[in-house]
């Protein structure tokens, strides 16, 4: 769920107390029920004046994302998808939206729902908040999980019986050419530098830079090539790379070709590309998937090799971000993969939002908590327009 979701409850709800029945409960404690199409625009409204404060208007997309994004699915049925509470006087005071990902657990299939943002209308909110959150306690749901939730809801998901992920909490952060990843934040924060021709000068301060010191240019295996592929052939090799996992995504073709066509909605991060990772001998030993623009920052979502190859296809992926201009890169924190990133020079971990999931599933919980658990990248919200515009 999004960071600023603390925001929005002056006084965050207890997840303790009996849950909230579904459907319609007594007159003065209001109503949970599945979001529907026509909720939409009361719900982009709810979602500017909750984490889009400085805006005085609903940007007239919006609505029509939260359709794509919340309802396109294939997976989409009303029983994993968004939740909202009606208030007394049948107004929506308080939202969560949630879409469905479909998950392997221990060769069993399984729906999860990733949430992406609780909303409240402030304090008149904050008890359709509470039972929402109810809703989702760890004793009622499969599988439910968020990679960006804030502090107050990761304690929310704690005392509901959840867990948060550590590792999966942070983000690492490789630099290639700190003028010109210096002068892209900036960017970011002063849009008046945009304007400003500074991108002459950030190269030459970087040619001078990466000759003075070497470390800022990445390393590559001997022997360890790289090709684009297309986003079916990355598919086909995730797939069997996943196995190592007792918990990962499904990727069906039909959902997986969903999630890009969603994901490539992002454009700002830039344009999404799949590259594969062989050996010395052929054989391919992983693959990656990632946004890109230009001469800016490089994000990678997915990241996929066989067992006792993470060192090789680390490096081989931070070598071909450098040698494609990126001025930096940032993906997920991995378990599997945190020694081989751990190695890489000019790389710092942070923490964004915490991981955070429930289960019922004793099984599940144990994999979340050792080595067989893999989720993040496509199979999260880290691709969603919401957590970049809007």
């Amino acid at each position: 769920m999004a960071p600023a979701a603390e925001n929005a409850l002056e006084h965050p709800p207890e997840l303790s107390g009996t849950p909230a029945g579904e459907g319609k409960t007594k007159a003065h404690t209001g109503t949970v029920r599945a979001m529907e199409r026509s909720d939409l625009p009361i719900v982009a409204d709810l979602f500017t004046r909750t984490f889009r404060k400085n805006n005085q208007k609903t940007d007239s997309q919006l609505a029509g994302y939260l359709e794509t994004v919340f309802f396109g699915s294939p997976l989409y049925t009303p029983d994993v998808g968004s939740l909202v509470h009606l208030s007394e006087t049948s107004a929506i005071d308080s939202a969560i939206l949630a879409m469905p990902i479909e998950y392997s657990v221990h060769g069993r299939p399984v729906t999860a729902r990733v949430l992406c943002a609780f909303m409240a209308e402030g304090k008149s909110g904050a008890a359709g908040a509470a039972r929402l959150a109810r809703m989702l306690r760890a004793a009622r749901q499969d599988f439910c999980f968020s990679d960006n939730a804030s502090p107050v809801s990761a304690d929310h998901w704690v005392a509901g019986g959840g867990l948060v992920l550590p590792v999966q909490s942070l983000e690492w952060h490789r630099t290639f050419r700190p003028a010109a990843a210096a002068l892209h934040m900036s960017r970011r924060k002063v849009k008046l530098l945009g304007k400003l021709p500074l991108k002459g000068l950030a190269r030459a301060v970087d040619r001078f830079v990466r000759r003075s010191r070497t470390s800022f240019a990445a390393a590559p295996h001997d022997g360890i090539r790289s090709a684009p592929v297309s986003p079916q052939q990355f598919m086909e090799q995730a797939r069997l790379m996943m196995g190592r996992f007792s918990v990962h995504p499904v990727f069906s073709k039909e959902e997986f070709d969903w999630l890009i066509a969603a994901a490539k909605l992002n454009t700002s991060l830039g344009e999404l590309q799949c590259c594969s990772i062989t050996n010395a001998q052929g054989e391919i030993i992983g693959c990656y998937l990632y946004f890109g623009a230009d001469g800016r920052n490089a994000v990678v979502m997915n990241v996929f090799c066989h067992e006792r190859q993470e060192a090789a296809v680390v490096s081989q992926l931070f070598t071909d971000l450098d040698n494609l201009g990126y001025a930096s890169a940032q993906g997920m924190a991995q378990p599997f993969l945190i020694q081989a990133v751990l190695r890489q020079r000019h790389l710092i971990h942070k923490h964004t939002g915490y991981f955070c999931l429930v289960t019922r599933h004793a099984d599940l919980k144990e994999a979340a908590i050792g080595d067989g658990f893999y989720a993040g990248g496509l199979a999260s919200e880290s691709w969603s327009r919401l957590l970049h515009d809007f």
